[in-house]
């Protein structure tokens, strides 16, 4: 049986499963049952490292998702529309998606996912998070007999190297940046890499399938790494610990709803952490459950060979249940429909790092200290580091506190005569 496939986009990604689909030898053989039928592009003259003949290119995608003898629609178009549109067009028609794209499934998976179950379709995504790490089919079938409790990852490449090289050479955060985007490892616009807006889009999906239910993707607390400082990472590795963007999904067992805590931010991850030493591009996502325990992916994140292995074996996938008619595997298809209660920020736990300017006075630390502790928030370290700019520069980790506790310390901290500036606030891995 040979299955037509549509492409949406032939980018780098989509060159990349060109590539691996037009050489199928010494690959699963169920490779030889995909063939490429059209391929959709903006622009017909332009060079790529694929080349097909003129009648499979046209930048009519509308015509490949309406198609009738094209089965399976890959969408690596990236970008919010037309590719919402495309996929539900395609769905209606009865056929099957695959596709590499987290903002239009974080954002629109529920209409998405709604449609394709009434039409009896399958949507993969495995490319959509973590490139090729496989960690959503795992989380949808080898994962299945564990209570998940905690998923957190390191899921944006471009932020992991920036902070990596911060870490290695001492250097500031605009600098590497500005470098990262002259080798291609960064954006023009890095801002949804930079800003946590890449890896907020993936932690949704990755709870959605890890909790079971569907997940409000504005209801995931985002801040990036602009803030972090070259003075925090060298402060960091003092205290023992290295700075990563962290995407975090927990499952809050004391609530009587079982909501969850989504965030992303830049956290100090203790040395010894597994999450430590994921360095340069690479993602990892570390998984907690029970009666597992953690197990940890790790790997490219992004790229077109990684991206194209993961868009191939969800077309593996499809061509290995497309015999079975029309009954959909109930291992591969989204078929929760409620979304998950989101704890508010201002009631999640989490252990903080701060950095203050200070007048260099006797008896600061012991207003700070006061402060503190006015609100609950325990202390584990309140240090003066060393004299900047004829201030006291005073770094304080805290113990596990409610992050309006710590807030509202902040602000009266912030309010004292004798505190020149808050620096920098950070999240500490427990």
């Amino acid at each position: 049986m040979v299955y037509q496939l549509g492409i949406l986009g032939l980018g780098t990604v989509g060159g990349g499963v060109a590539q691996v689909l037009l050489t199928p030898e010494q690959r699963h053989p169920l490779l030889q049952e995909l063939q490429i039928k059209k391929v959709g592009v903006r622009d017909l003259d332009k060079p790529r490292p694929v080349n097909f003949p003129p009648e499979i290119l046209t930048t009519d995608l509308q015509s490949i998702v309406q198609d009738a003898e094209i089965d399976i629609v890959v969408e690596l178009l990236g970008g919010l529309e037309p590719a919402r549109t495309l996929i539900l067009e395609a769905i209606a028609q009865g056929k099957h998606i695959v596709t590499a794209n987290k903002a239009v499934i974080s954002r629109f998976g529920d209409e998405i996912f709604t449609a394709a179950n009434q039409a009896g379709v399958y949507v993969m995504l495995e490319a959509a998070v973590a490139g090729g790490i496989p960690v959503i089919q795992p989380l949808k079938q080898s994962l299945g007999a564990n209570r998940i409790h905690t998923v957190t990852g390191i899921l944006n490449g471009t932020t992991n190297y920036i902070l990596t090289r911060m870490q290695q050479e001492k250097g500031d955060f605009a600098e590497i940046l500005a470098d990262a985007q002259r080798l291609g490892y960064a954006e023009a616009d890095p801002s949804t890499d930079i800003d946590g807006l890449d890896a907020a889009d993936k932690i949704a999906i990755l709870a959605s399938l890890a909790f079971g239910g569907r997940i409000a993707r504005d209801e995931v607390y985002c801040q990036g790494i602009r803030s972090v400082t070259a003075v925090d990472i060298a402060y960091a590795d003092k205290l023992g610990f290295v700075i990563k963007l962290l995407a975090i999904a927990h499952r809050d067992f004391s609530q009587a709803d079982n909501a969850l805590e989504l965030r992303v931010h830049p956290t100090l991850v203790p040395l010894d952490h597994p999450l430590a030493s994921v360095n340069g591009v690479h993602n990892a996502v570390l998984i907690a459950g029970e009666p597992l325990g953690e197990v940890m992916f790790y790997g490219p994140g992004a790229g077109a060979g990684a991206t194209a292995s993961a868009v191939v074996a969800d077309l593996i996938n499809i061509a290995a249940l497309l015999p079975m008619g029309n009954q959909s595997h109930p291992l591969l298809t989204c078929t929760h429909d409620h979304y998950c209660p989101i704890v508010p920020l201002a009631q999640v736990s989490s252990r903080f790092y701060a950095r203050l300017l200070a007048e260099d006075h006797p008896g600061v630390l012991g207003k700070l200290g006061t402060c503190f502790g006015n609100y609950g928030v325990s202390l584990e370290s309140l240090v003066q580091i060393g004299i900047k700019d004829d201030l006291a520069e005073v770094v304080v980790v805290t113990h596990h506190v409610c992050e309006g506790e710590f807030r509202q310390a902040l602000d009266e901290i912030k309010s004292l005569i004798s505190v020149n500036q808050v620096a920098s606030v950070l999240r500490v891995l427990a």
